[in-house]
Parts: C-alpha cells; sequence; structure tokens
C-alpha cells in the first residue's frame, strides 16, 4: 500500500531492469506507489543444481515507501557495496530516469531500420555450396544472387547468399528449374502459416515478407545482439548490393560522423544501460536504445570534420587486418594495438563534444546522457502545451 512502511525485496531475473520491460514496470511502481529502491544487487549468474548447468542472470533488490527516508546501498556482480543517495530502476547510482520505447528518434538523427524480413523458410537463403552449384546448373541466376547478412554473419564474417528477385523477370526465371522449386517451397511454407498475414505473403511467393533495404545506397549496419564481453558492438558500413536480414539495423543516411559516434563510448555506456539482454549479451533496440540517444544538435562543421577523422582511422585500423573477422578485432584480448588506439581517439573527440572529461566513469557518462534526455522530454513537453 502507498505510503505505508512496508519494506520487502526479492530475486528476480534481470529483464525486470532492462530494455523495454523497465518503463511499464517501474514507471507503474513509481506513479502508483511511490516507491524508491534501498538496496540491489546488480546482474549476477544464479548457477542451476540441475544437470543441464543452464545460467539464470538474477538481480536482487529491495524497496519501501519514498516517503521512508534512507540511504541505498548498490551492490556490483562482485559483491562490492556503493552508498548512494538514490537507485533508479536500472540499478544505476542515479535520478529516476526511465527510457520509454519510441517508434521515431527523439534527437535530430538520421532514421534508422530493421533489414529485411525473408519469411520464407530458408527458401531464397543460399550457402557458399548452394550457391557455386546454382550458378553451375542455372547460369543465368548468377545476376540475382547476392551476399546475405545478419548479425552472425557480419561479426563472424560467415558466407551466405540470397535470390532477390525483385523486378526479376518471370520469363527467365521460368528457366531456371531449381529457383522455381525454391519459389514453390516459399509458397507453400507461408499457405501453412497460422498466421494470416503470412498466408496473404503466398501471393508474392518471388520476395522477401518485407523489403525494407533502399535501393543502390549504402548503409549502415548495427548487430542486433552481441557479446557482452566486448567493450564495443562491431558496426560498420555495408556495401549497397550486399541484403542483410532484419537480425540487423540499418541507417541508409549514416555518415562517417554517425558512426563515430555510435562507436563511442558514449554511445556504449547508454547501450549498456537500456538495451535488453540475451544472457550477458546484448540486444540493440531501435526503440529503446538509438531512437532515444541523446545527440549534440547545435555541432559545428569542425567539431564534425574531428569525429568523421577519428572514425575514419577505425576502418583504416579494421582495414590492416583483412583476414580478421569483427570478432576476432574486437575480443577485449585480441584487439590489435592500431584498432585500440584509433578507438581511443575516437572515444576523446566524441566525450569533448559532449563536454566530459576523458578519465570519465561510465556511471557518470549515463548519469549526464540521462539528465540531456529529461531536458529533451521537458522541451518537447513545453512546447506541446504552448500549441
Amino acid at each position: 500500500y502507498k505510503n505505508n512502511e512496508i519494506r520487502t525485496a526479492l530475486v528476480s531475473t534481470n529483464s525486470i531492469t532492462q530494455g523495454e520491460q523497465v518503463y511499464p514496470i517501474w514507471n507503474t511502481l513509481i506513479e502508483r506507489f511511490n516507491i524508491k529502491i534501498d538496496f540491489a544487487w546488480r546482474t549476477f549468474k544464479w548457477n542451476s543444481e540441475s544437470n543441464s548447468k543452464a545460467h539464470v542472470h538474477c538481480v536482487i533488490l529491495g524497496f519501501s515507501s519514498r516517503n521512508i527516508y534512507r540511504e541505498c546501498y548498490l551492490f556490483d556482480e562482485y559483491g562490492n557495496c556503493k552508498e548512494c543517495k538514490n537507485i533508479n530502476s536500472y540499478l544505476l547510482a542515479s535520478d529516476d530516469i526511465i527510457v520509454e520505447s519510441r517508434a521515431k528518434p527523439l534527437f535530430s538523427c538520421p532514421k534508422i531500420i530493421l533489414g529485411n524480413m525473408p519469411k520464407d523458410g530458408g527458401g531464397f537463403i543460399l550457402s557458399e555450396e548452394e550457391k557455386e552449384e546454382l550458378i553451375k546448373k542455372e547460369p543465368l541466376s548468377q545476376k540475382w544472387i547476392h551476399f546475405y547478412l545478419g548479425a552472425e554473419e557480419l561479426i563472424k564474417n560467415k558466407r551466405r547468399y540470397c535470390l532477390w528477385l525483385v523486378d526479376a523477370n518471370p520469363s527467365e526465371i521460368r528457366q531456371c528449374p531449381t529457383i522455381m522449386k525454391r519459389i514453390e517451397s516459399v509458397k507453400q511454407m507461408r499457405l501453412n502459416s497460422k498466421a494470416p498475414s503470412t498466408r496473404k505473403l503466398a501471393e508474392i511467393p518471388t520476395l522477401f515478407a518485407q523489403r525494407t533495404q533502399p535501393e543502390g545506397v549504402n548503409f549502415m549496419a548495427i548487430p542486433h545482439v552481441s557479446s557482452g564481453n566486448r567493450k564495443y558492438i562491431p558496426m560498420g558500413f555495408i556495401n549497397k548490393e550486399v541484403k542483410v536480414n532484419n537480425l540487423l539495423s540499418i541507417i541508409p543516411n549514416a555518415s562517417l560522423y554517425h558512426f563515430g559516434i555510435l562507436t563511442s563510448v558514449v554511445h556504449m555506456a547508454w547501450m549498456r544501460v537500456v538495451a535488453g539482454r540475451f544472457g550477458m549479451g546484448y540486444r540493440y533496440s531501435k526503440e529503446i536504445i538509438y531512437n532515444n540517444f541523446p545527440w549534440i544538435e547545435d555541432i559545428t562543421e569542425e567539431q564534425k570534420a574531428k569525429i568523421e577523422k577519428t572514425a575514419q582511422a577505425i576502418l583504416d585500423a579494421r582495414a590492416l587486418y583483412p583476414n580478421s573477422t569483427l570478432a576476432d578485432l574486437y575480443d577485449e584480448d585480441l584487439m590489435p594495438i592500431e584498432l585500440r588506439k584509433a578507438h581511443n581517439a575516437n572515444d576523446r573527440e566524441v566525450l569533448k563534444l559532449y563536454g566530459m572529461k576523458t578519465d570519465i566513469e561510465e556511471s557518470e557518462i549515463v548519469s549526464k546522457l540521462f539528465k540531456m534526455y529529461q531536458e529533451k522530454i521537458n522541451s518537447l513537453s513545453k512546447k506541446k502545451d504552448k500549441e
């Protein structure tokens, strides 16, 4: 009950303090019951005693009425304790600011979209061997075969291909029996679906279910899932001829400047707090992470040029190791010194742009970003009230 002196605690999976779940859970608890988190133990592994040895990632937290003032105690996964005045819904020693899911960017920045969704039962997707065999049997098919990337292909440099039959001539497709069989398999898979929307797609069995990727434009790609052991999410620019699936988010109009900001310690700090998790890995959500990330909106051309320079240096450092995957390059134990130096230089410029010291702690970065986020929300609210 609101305003009483009951204190309670619970153990939970860490999902209640991450991603899209935070707003509906904690906004309700704070607004309706005026609660305050008194202590919290941040994410740790709870080892199962079962034979499967499954790991559950948990948090422990205690809370009570906000009217009972007391200091708060925040524990990290190793049991180290920090006394603080407030613990927010993300289990940070910071103000009670909750990031809400958003369909469009809150700040001025390029729009981000999901990659293409096949819904094909694998009918359009080819391995290296299948691609070679198809071209050998039906040479005409080569013009419809493209590199195909998802998160794993981008990070681990796995090679897969897809049939992209947009604007393909029907009479030419008919000359390729193997492709005709694949089209038929896509059609049957869609017809057999329980979802009416998927069954409707059987009317266009030559095409991906959703084709979001703009034609003829290079773009930036961000994987939806990435290891929590990395300091930076591996992301980069993709050639316009490559087709990507919905396990990547793409930014068609991204520049080197945008890449520099997004691959910086500032954006990574924001991501690590507000992202959902896949075990101890990160789930990159455009609605929560990208669309709410605070950008500096009054940047000068000189400031932009400096970050473009450091961003290009990151790409140049990667290019020194053409036989290494992004998984190799962004392994914290294996990262080449040239790449680490390039990222450090980029971090310094981005921190400077945001008015932060280069030796700032990640928790302080997030606190400043939360403040920028809240100021933007308040500004838009006042503008709306005037209208």
